[in-house]
């Protein structure tokens, strides 16, 4: 699943074809990802000019000077790309420019989304209104603050994206790594110094990430194709069984679902 770092690529990708220019032409060319498209998105969108491109969390956002924001979500397998020769078949939302540039949303598994949400109200969307603060934004006092009582585990906590809006388990894992804490520590036990080195290591983890245009895994790419090459940074996610840099090995456990990789000799 792209994470934080694969949508700011996204963004920032977008932003170069994008920002300050006018939609011409909107073509959606199915009915539903994970939910439908929004009905009169083609209406709102044609003839609007992009003002600005951010993301929230794990979500991109396209402002234009309607007054509307195209929020997305890449879901499972889900890139934009920018002027493919021809069209593919999962390529399910069609965006041309007044430059000529033609962006194309790709999501084969369809658990992307797409919406149109009054700017002004973006903050009230349900969907963002719940989220915590953004991993990047982050200090060790607001993080201490939001894990305090809190008898999870670590690693589960910083999944949850009411406490930290936009962290997902590839850079979990590797942060928690660098921090030197062990995934199944109880979240509200841990402190202070060490909730500073855990945020120091995931706000490295994820400009690195970024800097690098994220990890590709499976379908991931930046609109323009290029592959991510964080993946060949990473300390411990998907090493499980190979050696770790103090002669350990990588081990690998399941938690609330997903893989979690880490060093029992480095984390504690």
């Amino acid at each position: 699943m792209p994470e934080l770092p694969e949508v700011e690529t996204t963004v920032r990708g977008l932003a170069g074809v994008l920002e300050d220019r006018r939609i011409e032409r909107v073509e959606v060319r199915r009915a539903d990802l994970r939910r439908s498209f929004p009905k009169d998105l083609g209406q709102r969108l044609t003839g609007a000019r992009v003002t600005g491109l951010g993301r929230r969390a794990k979500y991109g956002l396209i402002h234009t000077d309607r007054g509307d924001t195209l929020v997305f979500h890449l879901g499972m397998s889900g890139s934009w790309r920018v002027n493919r020769s021809k069209l593919e078949k999962h390529d399910h939302l069609l965006i041309e420019t007044d430059e000529g540039n033609r962006l194309a949303l790709n999501d084969p598994r369809r658990f992307g989304s797409v919406d149109l949400v009054p700017t002004d109200e973006l903050a009230r969307w349900p969907t963002f209104e719940v989220l915590g603060p953004e991993p990047l934004d982050l200090d060790a006092s607001e993080l201490r603050k939001r894990l305090a009582g809190r008898s999870a585990a670590i690693k589960l906590l910083l999944l949850d994206q009411r406490i930290v809006a936009g962290l997902g388990n590839i850079y979990v894992c590797e942060a928690l790594f660098r921090a030197g804490i062990h995934p199944t520590r109880t979240g509200g036990s841990i402190s202070i110094g060490r909730l500073k080195r855990l945020v120091a290591a995931i706000h490295d983890v994820l400009e690195e990430a970024i800097a690098a245009g994220g990890s590709t895994l499976r379908d991931f790419a930046s609109p323009g194709g290029e592959l991510g090459y964080f993946s060949k940074s990473f300390a411990v996610y998907d090493r499980e069984g190979q050696a770790c840099r103090c002669g350990g090995a990588v081990r690998r456990i399941v938690q609330g679902g997903r893989s979690t990789f880490y060093c029992p000799k480095c984390q504690r």
